[in-house]
């Protein structure tokens, strides 16, 4: 599983011109799956978002988690985060799970994030044609890799 977390003034998801999902200050998730991800994938990165200190604390230092602000998160499925680009300019989606096993992943995923952080987690549409707007607050951008958490 691999997610990018923007920490964000205010982000939306709008589908064929509608506003399905938006957020005020907090964080947008971009998150991919791969046939290989296990519960075990979905615990670890969502702990990890709930626990990752990228917001301010009063001294300026950035110290406090999504749950230490109260703030929202965002969360919109991406499989072109599985991309290869290892060989020629063609990214190859060959790791990407496919939908009847990114779907599940993904609401659990939505799922532990909410319980996380004692709130609703808004998302975009698995598999829709979106449009993402945010507005970066720092910008602070991070990426995260389940395989990857040495």
């Amino acid at each position: 599983m691999r997610v990018v977390i923007q920490r964000v003034c205010s982000a939306s998801v709008v589908i064929d011109g509608k506003c399905v999902a938006a957020i005020g200050h907090g964080m947008l998730v971009l998150c991919g799956f791969e046939e290989t991800d296990e519960e075990e994938d979905l615990d670890w990165t969502a702990r990890k978002i709930a626990a990752l200190r990228i917001f301010d604390d009063e001294a300026g230092v950035m110290n406090r988690s999504v749950v230490d602000v109260g703030e929202e998160i965002l969360a919109v499925s991406q499989f072109t985060l599985m991309a290869s680009t290892k060989k020629g300019n063609r990214p190859s989606y060959v790791k990407a799970a496919r939908p009847e096993t990114a779907v599940p992943l993904y609401e659990r995923f939505k799922e532990k994030l909410a319980t996380l952080i004692g709130r609703p987690v808004p998302s975009g549409v698995f598999g829709a044609e979106m449009q993402v707007s945010l507005v970066n607050d720092g910008p602070v951008t991070i990426c995260i890799d389940s395989k990857n958490r040495i």
